[in-house]
């Protein structure tokens, strides 16, 4: 059985879930969350728990189980805390700055690359080559984040780019020179 599907989820104070079929809604400080989850999971709230079970073992059950526990836990953490995703910038006139709610990258291209939010999402520019990318829900706060790192990806000779702040970028040597 799944170690992490078997794990009950505590659901904080101040958090209000209704469950209808296989729709869950979380609302708390943060804001809503919604999900249509597969309608083989069971979820239920027990006493400030919530508790996902399968209806059998096979091999579909079994991959979803955990990833149905997960997808509540994180929707339970989103609501209450936030999720947060912070890039760098690395590169000689590589910056970032903050236009409103958008955020302006120069990075090495012949004009500005101007990325808009959508509605739940915030961006963050605390020093010119760093960027927070915040919000409630953790799947579309990793998207906007590798938009933004696909906009300039690090390469792999000098290292130069947008990258996740701790990603390690592995280094190639250059090209070897004529010996004589």
């Amino acid at each position: 059985m799944s170690r992490i599907g078997r794990k009950p989820i505590t659901v904080p104070s101040g958090v209000e879930i209704t469950l209808n079929s296989s729709v869950i809604t979380v609302k708390g400080p943060k804001g809503t969350l919604t999900r249509e989850l597969h309608k083989d999971m069971k979820v239920s709230l027990d006493n400030n728990e919530i508790l996902v079970e399968r209806p059998s073992d096979n091999k579909l059950h079994r991959s979803l189980h955990g990833t149905t526990r997960t997808v509540v836990s994180n929707m339970v953490s989103g609501v209450t805390e936030g999720f947060t995703k912070s890039l760098e910038l690395v590169g000689v006139g590589y910056r970032a700055s903050k236009s409103g709610d958008n955020i302006v990258l120069n990075v090495g291209y012949s004009h500005p690359v101007e990325i808009t939010p959508e509605l739940g999402i915030e961006f963050e520019v605390p020093v010119n080559t760093k960027i927070i990318v915040k919000g409630i829900d953790k799947e579309r706060v990793g998207a906007y984040a590798a938009q933004i790192r696909s906009v300039r990806k690090p390469e792999p000779y000098k290292g130069k780019g947008i990258k996740y702040e701790g990603e390690r970028i592995i280094r190639k040597e250059g090209k070897a020179g004529k010996k004589k």
